[in-house]
């Protein structure tokens, strides 16, 4: 692709993405119930891949059980929430650090589809944050999770942090480990410039607890689910490193 050729398509995405956040967040801003703003938000999700030549592949949805689960996720760019709200069903909320409540227009919206916030570096409000989030977890509510918490400049598998664990642990839900690969190369974390590239999202078989309700459930569920999304991810341990 030529430079003129790249400069316009980068050009192009920012602005679709740009007219269809701003057309999704005026829906949703106004529609009423939150599993009818979900859709609208993964309806926009998925326009938004389709109109930016990322060919979104979804496997194993069967394995996402009926009922209540916690979805947990490698983390590799800042295209991975919009990729889990195309590729889940509506009734999932996600659980994000504190940081994007407060940007513009964005934490309106994730307000309005039922997203929970963490904070990550103050402990009490991180433990306040925590029981609000078992709260909806032991009330019924199916969430996801990006466990490492943040991504790295490289290619790999960060450190786990406990709190998805805890949560499936005290709530007695199962963990469905899941992997998306493509996103680092469809938008790399060094430099936020757009390609068009496939992306592809894989349910792994649930992960459920041999005993519940403590800290060393969680532990098992977190070292059980995060050896499964490195086998399929096929990428470095970062945390061995």
């Amino acid at each position: 692709m030529s430079y003129l050729a790249r400069a316009v398509y980068i050009a192009y995405v920012y602005l679709a993405f740009g007219i269809i956040a701003l057309a999704a967040f005026a829906v949703i801003l106004v529609a009423p119930g939150m599993r009818r703003r979900r859709a609208i938000a993964r309806a926009a999700a998925r326009l938004f891949l389709v109109c930016a030549g990322m060919t979104l592949t979804v496997k194993g949805m069967e394995r996402l059980p009926q009922g209540q689960c916690v979805v947990v996720a490698n983390h590799a760019s800042y295209l991975d929430g919009l990729v889990f709200t195309a590729a889940l069903p509506p009734r999932f909320g996600f659980v994000i650090k504190r940081e994007m409540a407060s940007v513009p227009l964005a934490g309106t919206m994730l307000h309005r589809i039922g997203a929970e916030f963490i904070e990550r570096f103050q402990s009490e409000r991180r433990t306040a944050d925590t029981r609000r989030v078992l709260r909806k977890a032991l009330g019924g509510r199916s969430l996801v999770f990006f466990p490492e918490g943040t991504f790295s400049m490289q290619p790999g598998l960060l450190k786990f942090h406990a709190g998805a664990f805890l949560i499936a642990a005290r709530a007695e839900c199962p963990i469905v480990p899941a992997v998306v690969r493509g996103t680092r190369h469809a938008l790399p974390p060094s430099g936020l410039i757009p390609r068009a590239a496939p992306i592809t999202v894989e349910f792994l078989p649930t992960v459920a607890a041999s005993a519940p309700r403590s800290r060393a459930t969680a532990a098992e569920l977190r070292e059980r689910a995060r050896s499964a999304i490195l086998v399929h991810l096929a990428e470095p341990d970062l945390e061995a490193a």
